[in-house]
């Protein structure tokens, strides 16, 4: 039995630094009995997110709003939480065709820190600020600070600074009641509970931060009009595969044949909006072009839908 010492120095402890009592012995488990763990738990994760989402939406809105005003979309993290927000920004250019300053993600100890871990990297509040001023954080920014544990000083120095700038300030995190959580405008805290690995927060809480920013990015600029339906018409043309994904949307979203897609997309110079105005409407590509700039590149509204 566990002492009584124990258990309340476990009690005192981050959830996300507790011991899980479903993982004991996992040394001597097999790689099937490791596994068939990891799964049971990582069940949480969703349910834990779906708690947040008012939360979630709530920030998507704010964001959407700065973005409209001329503003960026800021991550910031450290370890774990900054190369999870570097994955989540780097994929906004090639899904929606936004320019690489909208989307951004600071991380603890710079550029290195995204293969391997700088020492002291996440201790130093200041270097934050010092990295915010160096790509001169505006009050129409929001900023995301990512920390599992809510209480990263890294994390902790930007969102500081950015409220003193005025810029919106929203906070992921994995313990209810953390530094973070009290520091942020708009708080979203999925509680996944104890690591299978303790302390890895790597697993349930990555997992978790990973699911809010995915939601985050895509409803921000789904609602910023990169998405016609639920298909993607901004993405990139960079290979062979985005060049056949391109002609597969313009075929699902027009019902037209292949050979009006490929002429459209021609026509178009291979800008998915105006070759799907052109599709759906009849237009030449120099009248959609004037349908798109007359509604401010609204598909909804250039399609009169």
């Amino acid at each position: 039995m566990p002492s009584r010492s124990k258990n309340a120095r476990d009690q005192n402890l981050r959830m996300t630094e507790r011991r899980n009592p479903a993982s004991k012995n996992l040394d001597r488990m097999t790689a099937l009995e490791i596994v068939r763990l990891m799964s049971r738990q990582d069940h949480n994760v969703a349910a834990a997110v779906a708690r947040e989402l008012p939360a979630i939406a709530q920030a998507v809105d704010a964001i959407v709003q700065r973005l409209q005003s001329g503003g960026r979309l800021i991550y910031v993290g450290a370890g774990t939480s900054g190369r999870i927000a570097v994955l989540d920004a780097s994929e906004c250019p090639a899904t929606f065709s936004t320019p690489p300053q909208q989307v951004q993600a600071v991380i603890a100890g710079g550029r290195r820190a995204i293969i391997g871990p700088v020492e002291g990297a996440e201790d130093r509040p200041h270097d934050a600020v010092r990295h915010l001023k160096k790509i001169e954080l505006a009050p129409n920014d929001a900023l995301v600070g990512i920390a599992a544990s809510g209480a990263t000083p890294y994390v902790l120095g930007a969102v500081k600074y950015a409220n003193r700038r005025r810029a919106l300030t929203i906070g992921i995190s994995c313990n209810r009641d953390s530094a973070l959580e009290r520091a942020v405008k708009i708080a979203i805290t999925p509680v996944v509970g104890p690591e299978v690995l303790t302390g890895s927060t790597r697993l349930k809480a990555g997992t978790a931060q990973k699911m809010v920013l995915n939601m985050l990015s895509t409803a921000a600029m789904v609602r910023l009009g990169h998405a016609y339906d639920n298909l993607m018409i901004d993405h990139g043309i960079a290979n062979e595969k985005l060049r056949r994904r391109s002609k597969q949307i313009l075929q699902q979203a027009s019902s037209r044949n292949v050979s009006a897609v490929e002429h459209a997309l021609r026509q178009s110079k291979h800008d998915l909006r105006v070759a799907l105005v052109m599709l759906k409407t009849g237009s030449s590509a120099k009248q959609a072009r004037k349908k798109l700039s007359d509604s401010n590149r609204n598909l909804r509204k250039a399609l009169g839908e």
